[in-house]
């Protein structure tokens, strides 16, 4: 074994990924229940609120955004090769365009592998702040999976496992369709849910440049 970075298309994944999530369709329990997303599943929990965002041209949902415990966690699952992975590459791209934006950048190993911390430079009322926010990401057979942690979770340890388990517990949706890497699996409105734009948690770059 040679020393030294990963090449861009390693994949990136906790070791124990297909027994503790984040899973794909074939490894979820079948009885569980699950909020139907479309690319995405999630487990209902207790003071789990979900939002989806919409982009505005298309009307096309292009993330699920949920609330938890003080924290908010955004989330995309994208089409990936069934060999190699996304998020080394990915990662690179988060981390530079937040440097051209002037924030501060911390990459470090967390529980799903490498991850991002940033200081993110915001605008709030004329006002010059800060925000700081967790860029995750999984490479699963088939697909990747991005979140994007902020409030509490970037920046408390017991906030962050709390909203690190249920980033854990999505089960991505692949489906058996061709699809280019990089493409976004389409999401949909689960019934009786509202689907509304929102602002996302820090920059949110698409897996595709």
């Amino acid at each position: 074994m040679t020393d030294g970075p990963l090449p861009d298309d390693a994949k990136s994944a906790p070791a124990d990924r297909a027994e503790n999530g984040p899973f794909d369709e074939s490894e979820a329990n079948a009885v569980r229940p699950y909020v139907d997303l479309g690319a995405i599943k999630l487990v209902p929990r207790p003071e789990l609120q979900l939002r989806l965002e919409v982009e505005e041209s298309t009307k096309r949902v292009i993330a699920v955004g949920i609330d938890y415990q003080g924290s908010t966690l955004q989330v995309q699952a994208f089409a990936a090769p069934r060999s190699s992975g996304l998020w080394h590459e990915v990662r690179r791209q988060i981390v530079d365009q937040i440097r051209t934006q002037g924030g501060e950048i911390t990459e470090r190993d967390g529980v799903f592998g490498p991850e991002v911390v940033a200081q993110i430079p915001v605008q709030t009322d004329g006002q010059a702040s800060t925000r700081i926010a967790r860029f995750i990401g999984v490479d699963g057979p088939r697909w990747f999976l991005r979140g994007v942690i902020a409030g509490q979770g970037a920046v408390d340890a017991t906030a962050a496992e709390a909203i690190d388990d249920v980033f854990r517990s999505i089960v991505v949706v692949r489906g058996s369709t061709p699809m280019p890497p990089r493409d976004l699996i389409p999401l949909q409105v689960p019934a009786g849910a509202q689907a509304a734009a929102g602002a996302s948690a820090g920059p949110t770059p698409p897996a595709s440049s």
